[in-house]
């Protein structure tokens, strides 16, 4: 066999790349030759060659000249700090509005270079093409669709196809108790409104998405910081003990695919979470905004799976994956469906009826499954690729999670660098950051990022990342 087999590598990549994960190839240790991986597997030497280059780009790997393959140097997990016990119930602090009012700002001059919004750009990331051939489609055959006014509930065949597509997340979803909504933050801050009222306290995970914590200020609600585990996602022990006082309303949590760690829940942690919330009967709003990008083979299931009373209300959209403009989201609201769906009414009544019918007409050709295959692979491969640039540039002793999905890395660097510094430095620069005290009402993180993988990893992105290593390293102290 002397043609490269794209299959293949493929398997042979992510059998080196799970070994590397693991410990089995150790950083530092060299690759079987090319040659001798080659008769090992039975495989030509082209098909070798493009296994060992993939894994290059993941930033797995490296070439050094007349030696061979070596696995690049990798970057220790962070560490849950402190205990496990969750914060006072407390107002996010005006000073972090603020910084999340000026990341915003960054992100619509053209002249700054992203690392950290979640706001994928190009067309390599959705399908613009075929989308845009199906509102074509659309627009030629029922013209009235523009001049009509869109009523809820809104298109049945994207709410259908919602429903099915709940399937592979193990939940089992109503059409007709499925609500449209304008984005996934909208979802959130529905759900929040059925469920909350001002001065109520809202259970969040810790670390958090950031724009949670002024969506969550805007309506008077404060938050209690639940203690989040890199790998393991948000601590079920903390949440028992916060249920068993009365404090908490609400809990608002990503248990699959966290932003901003990228953890998931272990499986039969999101079973006791679910069976706590109906227990305790406090509602547990799921966000699984990122439940479709995770990496391995058989996804795991919401908590709305294993939901037996409709305590769990389950949010997502189509923003990350499919178009962002479209701004398509839903939610299932359980027993709070009815309310959830008069506050929509009188909020934002509908969503466009050419849009949402184009996302369920995407969705009903069966062409969203390949589209996400590509879409999975190729963050998989730009995470490990940012991994391997903050391990080059950044100062020692940094660490940076090993998302689950996703195109988020959570960076955290010694104690001697201050994040909001380094983010001011870094705007002087045109570069737009994320510092970690963001992501805590408290302004927790200090020393923490949160850096975007879903942009074109060009050569002005890697130099911003190199920059921003640097000037962290400058205050360490630390000179190369």
């Amino acid at each position: 066999m002397s043609e490269t087999d794209p299959i293949l590598y493929l398997q042979l990549a992510d059998e080196l790349a799970l070994a590397i994960d693991r410990g089995a190839l150790p950083a530092g240790g060299r690759l079987p030759s090319v040659r001798e991986s080659g008769q090992a597997r039975g495989v030509s030497r082209n098909t070798v060659l493009a296994a060992y280059r993939l894994l290059e780009d993941r930033g797995l790997i490296e070439a050094r000249p007349r030696s061979g393959y070596f696995v690049r140097p990798g970057l220790p997990a962070p560490v849950r700090r402190g205990s496990e016990t969750a914060g006072e119930p407390r107002v996010t602090d005006t000073s972090v509005l603020d910084l999340i009012g000026a990341v915003f700002a960054n992100q619509s001059n053209p002249d700054f270079i992203d690392l950290s919004l979640a706001c994928p750009r190009g067309s390599h990331f959705y399908p613009v093409t075929r989308l845009a051939k199906i509102v074509n489609q659309l627009l030629r055959r029922q013209p009235h669709m523009i001049s009509t006014y869109a009523l809820p509930p809104g298109s049945a065949r994207l709410r259908t196809q919602i429903a099915r597509r709940g399937f592979r997340l193990g939940a089992t979803l109503d059409p007709d108790r499925i609500v449209l909504t304008h984005g996934c933050l909208e979802a959130l801050q529905l759900a929040l409104r059925a469920v909350a009222r001002p001065g109520d306290a809202v259970g969040l995970e810790s670390p958090t998405y950031f724009n949670l914590l002024p969506l969550l200020s805007n309506l008077g609600l404060s938050v209690v910081e639940i203690p989040t585990d890199p790998e393991r996602g948000m601590s079920v022990d903390a949440v028992e003990a916060l249920l068993a006082t009365g404090r908490l309303k609400a809990i608002v949590a990503m248990p699959t695919v966290q932003n901003p760690l990228g953890a998931t829940m272990p499986l039969e942690e999101k079973k006791r979470l679910a069976r706590l919330v109906n227990h305790y009967r406090v509602p547990l709003i799921e966000d699984a905004l990122y439940a479709e990008l995770q990496f391995c083979a058989v996804p795991s299931a919401s908590v709305k799976a294993f939901d037996t009373g409709g305590w769990v209300i389950l949010c997502s959209s189509y923003t990350k994956t499919l178009a962002p403009d479209f701004r398509i989201g839903w939610l299932e609201g359980g027993r709070f469906g009815e309310a959830i769906r008069k506050l929509k009414l009188v909020s934002s009544v509908a969503e466009p009826a050419v849009l949402s019918e184009a996302v369920g007409l995407f969705l009903e050709s069966g062409g969203y499954d390949h589209h996400l295959r590509t879409l999975r692979q190729r963050y998989a491969t730009q995470v490990a690729r940012v991994r391997a640039l903050v391990a080059r540039h950044f100062p020692e002793g940094t660490r940076s999670t090993s998302p689950a999905g996703g195109f988020l890395v959570w960076v955290e660097m010694p104690d001697g660098v201050d994040c909001e510094v380094l983010f001011h430095q870094a705007m002087a620069e045109n570069i737009s950051l994320i510092p970690g005290l963001l992501s805590s009402p408290s302004g927790k993180y200090r020393n923490a990022i949160r850096l975007s993988c879903c942009h074109e990893l060009d050569d002005r992105f890697v130099a911003a990342l190199a920059r921003v290593g640097q000037l962290a390293r400058e205050q360490c102290g630390e000179v190369r």
